[in-house]
């Protein structure tokens, strides 16, 4: 049995694309990519702020679930131009991202489903 975790703020993510932001199977919560993208639905310019923006939209599935970032054991992060940013995420992953660290796989990649977006995050956790 599994539940599907919608944020609010991304419920016509699952109305319109028809796919759950966060699907939630015993104490293991799998999470669809995640984009920068902010509350209008674009992603910004500001490289350093879409990543954050990306990483809170990956926070709020795991709210949604009943974590928090130190719940993520697993993150894989498609990335365009991931030689030119790749210091910058980094540096935002290790703001928000503590030890234990979980695993990380960093993959590049030509484009994104969403226009603008550089980076998708992708992430699994473990809930207590």
């Amino acid at each position: 049995m599994s539940d599907r975790i919608i944020p609010a703020s991304q419920q016509a993510m699952y109305d319109n694309f028809h796919f759950a932001p966060g699907v939630k199977a015993g104490n293991l919560l799998v999470m669809s990519g995640q984009v920068g993208m902010d509350g209008s639905g674009k992603c910004p310019e500001d490289l350093v702020e879409q990543f954050r923006l990306a990483f809170q939209n990956v926070e709020a599935v795991l709210l949604e679930a009943g974590g928090d970032l130190s719940s993520v054991v697993e993150l894989t992060s498609y990335h365009i131009g991931m030689r030119e940013h790749l210091r910058d995420f980094i540096a935002v992953k290790d703001e928000l991202i503590k030890e234990p660290y979980p695993a990380w796989t960093a993959i590049g990649c030509t484009e994104l489903a969403m226009p603008g977006a550089v980076v998708e995050i992708r992430a699994q956790a473990i809930l207590s």
